[in-house]
């Protein structure tokens, strides 16, 4: 149960109660849309039912690029988009992410190598390359990490991005320009007025309600977009989408090789082997159709199965059941678009806009893909511009994210290391690539390794411990350790038994 610290803090930041938009959903879509609406001057609130980023934005296989495989089903202006926003990613949040190669093997019996050659020629000229290297053919020798049947294959770059953590930095850039956000918090009605909606809302807790008037509401509640319709703002829903699993295994590193390895499947899909937290390899993901509980997705045996066959099929190093440390699933909200089989439902969103009579406007976000996540938010905040004469421009396209607000990971860490000396550079290294510039701000006038307080394990002390609870919305072990940073690979029951007793007990400012 909250505090009632928390439960007054609570009802005292919903004092003001009107606002121009509410965003339901902290996930990658409405915590952009969250930013960009701020930043253009509209007072923003945005609620979550549980931790910013808890479903589908933290359960990726956390890369930024354009879909290779999706030229196969003519998506050439969803892959157009994704590759140009690729380089605005990358440009404005060079902590987070970071150019990556693929090395794709070329099986025959599988694609013809002129198929590959073409598709890589078109994804390298699609949009212009700004940051990442072109396409080349490579060769394979018998000292290869693959088996000796693969002898040729291909070579190209995308990004990796840190997802849960991209999800965090928009809430924080929302925050920064004003936007009130409200994670465990659940929105469970919404009624139109003509010329706003009076909605409710419910801390997740303590299940203290509190009323707000909106001008304009956004439905980017992801998975739960559709069931939005029936459980709270009662109508059909003005578009059908597909749910699909995709799940990930995690084993300790197969190879050290820095290039992440793209594999295709007799089925035709393909799944990505790529680096993972150093020492391990994250492989997905699988594409399932999904009617379950969302809240209760897990993998199966048989995608386990399928992941470790695939792998197996490719690399010398062969894989068992015993070798997964961690597995995630999540749930994709993907366009009906009629397609036969959950791999070749199109990645592209669709924005509907809710206006009878120049109503009170209701957006709602369907689909879409954590690369385009920015430009789906641009232009969703433009679809509502006419309801608000008083909106800036655009400006998202060339803002850094929070922390992202220097030349060079290699500058900044020279910075840091002159200021930090005495910061093991295992701790600073993950310092830089989640924070960024926030380290300085994390750290502020800490003098030694004592100033951090208690060690927890694995680099993690209660200093960071508290800037998350305080400025990034954690309250729990378990959104620290996977959320706010993967340390939930290394730390065993003690350690997380530890940290879950000192947040409760921590006397600090928690956010909603």
């Amino acid at each position: 149960m909250p505090s009632l610290k928390l439960i007054k803090r609570y009802s005292v930041k919903l004092l003001d109660n009107e606002y121009d938009l509410l965003v339901i959903g902290g996930g990658v879509n409405g915590t952009g849309i969250a930013a960009d609406a701020a930043g253009r001057g509209l007072k923003v609130l945005l609620c979550e039912q549980n931790d910013l980023a808890s479903a589908t934005s933290s359960s990726s296989s956390k890369l930024i690029h354009g879909g290779l495989r999706y030229l196969e089903h003519y998506q050439f202006r969803l892959v157009k988009e994704a590759l140009k926003e690729r380089e605005v990613l990358l440009k404005n949040a060079p902590h987070i992410m970071w150019p990556l190669s693929f090395r794709l093997p070329h099986q025959a019996h599988l694609r013809p190598y002129w198929m590959i050659r073409i598709g890589l020629f078109i994804y390298d000229h699609l949009a212009k390359r700004i940051t990442l290297p072109a396409s080349k053919s490579i060769k394979f020798t018998r000292d290869s990490i693959l088996n000796n049947t693969i002898t040729r294959g291909f070579e190209y770059a995308d990004g990796w991005v840190d997802d849960s953590r991209l999800v965090i930095l928009n809430a924080l850039a929302a925050q920064q320009k004003g936007a009130t956000i409200l994670s465990r918090t659940r929105c469970i009605k919404a009624v139109r007025n003509n010329n706003n909606w009076s909605v409710t809302l419910e801390q997740q807790g303590s299940k203290k309600q509190c009323s707000i008037v909106a001008k304009g509401v956004v439905n980017a509640a992801g998975p739960w977009v559709a069931s939005l319709f029936d459980e709270v703002i009662t109508g059909p829903s003005p578009h059908n989408i597909r749910l699909v699993k995709g799940s990930h295994i995690i084993v300790p590193r197969i190879h050290t090789e820095p290039q992440a390895y793209i594999l295709q499947n007799k089925d035709q899909r393909i799944i990505f082997v790529t680096p993972f937290e150093d020492d391990y390899s994250l492989i997905g993901t699988t594409d399932e159709e999904y009617s379950d509980n969302i809240a209760d997705v897990k993998i199966s045996d048989k995608e386990v199965d399928y992941l470790i066959s695939i792998t197996n099929n490719y690399f010398k190093k062969q894989l068992t059941h015993n070798d997964i440390v961690h597995t995630f699933s999540g749930v994709r909200p993907l366009l009906d678009d009629n397609s036969c089989d959950a791999q070749a439902v199109t990645r592209d969103y669709k924005l509907i806009l809710s206006s009878n009579n120049n109503q009170a406007p209701l957006l709602s976000v369907f689909g879409g893909k954590i690369t385009t996540y920015r430009k789906l938010a641009e232009n969703a905040v433009n679809e509502l511009a006419s309801f608000y004469p008083h909106m800036g421009q655009t400006w998202t396209k060339n803002t850094p994210l929070p922390g992202g607000d220097f030349s060079s990971k290699v500058v900044l860490k020279q910075q840091l290391q002159v200021k930090y000396a005495w910061l093991p550079e295992f701790i600073l290294n993950r310092f830089i690539r989640s924070y960024g510039t926030g380290t300085y701000t994390l750290l502020t006038d800490a003098q030694s390794v004592a100033d951090l307080g208690q060690h927890f394990g694995h680099g993690l002390y209660a200093t960071e411990v508290n800037y998350l609870v305080n400025s990034e919305w954690a309250s729990s072990a378990e959104d620290i350790l996977w959320r706010r940073s993967k340390l939930g690979l290394r730390f065993n029951t003690e350690q997380i038994t530890a940290l879950s007793q000192y947040i409760q007990n921590y006397n600090g400012s928690i956010p909603l």
